[in-house]
Protein backbone atom coordinates (compact mmCIF):
# COMPACT_ATOMS: atom_id res chain seq x y z
CA UNK A 1 0.00 0.00 0.00
CA UNK A 2 1.76 3.55 -0.61
CA UNK A 3 2.25 5.87 1.55
CA UNK A 4 -0.09 8.57 1.96
CA UNK A 5 2.29 11.88 1.54
CA UNK A 6 -0.16 14.08 2.31
CA UNK A 7 -0.76 12.05 6.09
CA UNK A 8 2.26 12.79 8.14
CA UNK A 9 4.32 10.09 9.35
CA UNK A 10 2.96 8.81 13.06
CA UNK A 11 6.56 9.86 14.82
CA UNK A 12 4.74 8.21 18.29
CA UNK A 13 4.42 5.14 16.89
CA UNK A 14 7.62 5.38 14.98
CA UNK A 15 9.07 6.04 18.61
CA UNK A 16 7.76 2.97 20.29
CA UNK A 17 8.68 0.60 17.86
CA UNK A 18 12.38 1.84 17.85
CA UNK A 19 11.78 1.76 21.96
CA UNK A 20 11.01 -2.08 22.16
CA UNK A 21 14.53 -2.84 20.11
CA UNK A 22 16.35 0.23 21.36
CA UNK A 23 19.05 -1.60 23.13
CA UNK A 24 20.07 -4.44 20.50
CA UNK A 25 19.15 -2.02 17.55
CA UNK A 26 21.33 0.44 18.63
CA UNK A 27 24.86 -2.07 20.15
CA UNK A 28 24.28 -3.81 16.16
CA UNK A 29 24.36 -0.18 14.51
CA UNK A 30 27.38 1.29 16.36
CA UNK A 31 29.09 -1.75 15.88
CA UNK A 32 28.52 -1.24 11.99
CA UNK A 33 31.10 0.88 10.68
CA UNK A 34 30.37 1.22 7.31
CA UNK A 35 33.17 -1.30 6.41
CA UNK A 36 31.81 -2.55 3.42
CA UNK A 37 32.51 -5.93 3.80
CA UNK A 38 29.08 -7.28 3.44
CA UNK A 39 28.88 -5.80 0.75
CA UNK A 40 30.23 -9.03 -1.82
CA UNK A 41 27.94 -10.94 0.36
CA UNK A 42 24.85 -9.36 -1.49
CA UNK A 43 24.01 -10.73 -5.31
CA UNK A 44 21.91 -7.68 -6.17
CA UNK A 45 25.20 -5.13 -5.16
CA UNK A 46 27.55 -7.80 -7.83
CA UNK A 47 24.87 -7.72 -10.17
CA UNK A 48 23.86 -3.92 -10.20
CA UNK A 49 27.40 -2.68 -11.34
CA UNK A 50 28.32 -2.37 -7.32
CA UNK A 51 26.42 0.59 -6.93
CA UNK A 52 27.13 1.52 -3.32
CA UNK A 53 22.93 2.04 -2.84
CA UNK A 54 22.93 -1.73 -2.78
CA UNK A 55 25.27 -2.69 -0.07
CA UNK A 56 23.78 -3.96 3.14
CA UNK A 57 25.28 -2.22 5.12
CA UNK A 58 24.86 1.53 3.52
CA UNK A 59 20.75 -0.14 3.57
CA UNK A 60 20.76 -0.28 7.29
CA UNK A 61 22.60 3.05 8.23
CA UNK A 62 20.29 4.94 5.35
CA UNK A 63 17.11 3.25 6.37
CA UNK A 64 17.46 1.81 10.39
CA UNK A 65 20.12 4.22 11.49
CA UNK A 66 18.57 7.25 10.58
CA UNK A 67 15.25 6.27 12.18
CA UNK A 68 17.24 6.11 14.96
CA UNK A 69 19.29 8.86 14.79
CA UNK A 70 16.21 11.50 14.17
CA UNK A 71 14.72 9.68 16.44
CA UNK A 72 11.83 8.53 14.39
CA UNK A 73 10.92 12.19 13.04
CA UNK A 74 11.17 11.72 9.59
CA UNK A 75 9.15 12.98 6.58
CA UNK A 76 7.18 10.97 4.19
CA UNK A 77 9.98 12.06 1.71
CA UNK A 78 12.63 10.42 3.75
CA UNK A 79 10.18 6.96 4.39
CA UNK A 80 9.75 6.63 0.70
CA UNK A 81 13.41 6.62 0.11
CA UNK A 82 13.99 4.04 2.80
CA UNK A 83 11.23 1.92 0.97
CA UNK A 84 13.28 2.26 -1.97
CA UNK A 85 16.16 0.86 -0.20
CA UNK A 86 14.24 -1.60 1.75
CA UNK A 87 12.49 -3.28 -1.02
CA UNK A 88 13.42 -2.73 -4.49
CA UNK A 89 17.25 -2.42 -3.52
CA UNK A 90 16.99 -5.42 -1.10
CA UNK A 91 15.30 -8.99 -1.11
CA UNK A 92 15.49 -9.70 2.15
CA UNK A 93 17.42 -13.40 1.03
CA UNK A 94 19.18 -13.55 4.25
CA UNK A 95 22.91 -14.16 2.63
CA UNK A 96 24.31 -10.89 3.61
CA UNK A 97 27.10 -11.68 6.07
CA UNK A 98 28.83 -9.68 8.35
CA UNK A 99 32.61 -10.44 9.76
CA UNK A 100 31.74 -8.68 13.04
CA UNK A 101 28.76 -10.90 13.76
CA UNK A 102 25.70 -7.96 12.95
CA UNK A 103 22.79 -9.47 12.21
CA UNK A 104 21.95 -7.52 8.95
CA UNK A 105 18.84 -9.33 7.60
CA UNK A 106 17.09 -8.43 11.12
CA UNK A 107 18.08 -5.10 10.82
CA UNK A 108 16.37 -4.45 7.46
CA UNK A 109 13.56 -6.83 8.64
CA UNK A 110 12.94 -4.30 11.31
CA UNK A 111 12.90 -1.26 9.20
CA UNK A 112 10.31 -2.96 7.41
CA UNK A 113 8.75 -3.59 10.09
CA UNK A 114 8.26 0.10 11.07
CA UNK A 115 7.96 1.09 7.79
CA UNK A 116 4.80 -1.10 7.10
CA UNK A 117 3.69 0.47 10.73
CA UNK A 118 3.41 3.73 8.62
CA UNK A 119 1.19 2.40 5.42
CA UNK A 120 4.41 1.98 3.07
CA UNK A 121 4.60 -1.54 1.82
CA UNK A 122 7.65 -2.16 -1.08
CA UNK A 123 6.42 -3.93 -4.26
CA UNK A 124 9.20 -5.11 -6.61
CA UNK A 125 8.86 -4.17 -9.87
CA UNK A 126 9.93 -7.67 -11.52
CA UNK A 127 10.94 -10.67 -10.48
CA UNK A 128 15.02 -11.17 -10.77
CA UNK A 129 15.91 -13.34 -13.75
CA UNK A 130 13.08 -12.83 -15.33
CA UNK A 131 12.04 -10.41 -18.30
CA UNK A 132 8.81 -9.22 -18.88
CA UNK A 133 9.41 -8.97 -22.78
CA UNK A 134 7.03 -11.20 -24.32
CA UNK A 135 4.78 -12.20 -21.47
CA UNK A 136 0.90 -11.56 -22.57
Amino acid sequence: MPHNGSKPPDTDQIKELLKKNKRSMQLLLSACAGCTLCAESCFLFMSKGKDPKYMPSYKVLNSLGTLYRKKGKITPEQLEEMKNLLWKNCQLCERCYCPMGIDIPKMLAFARRILRSQGIDGIYDVSLGESDEGSE
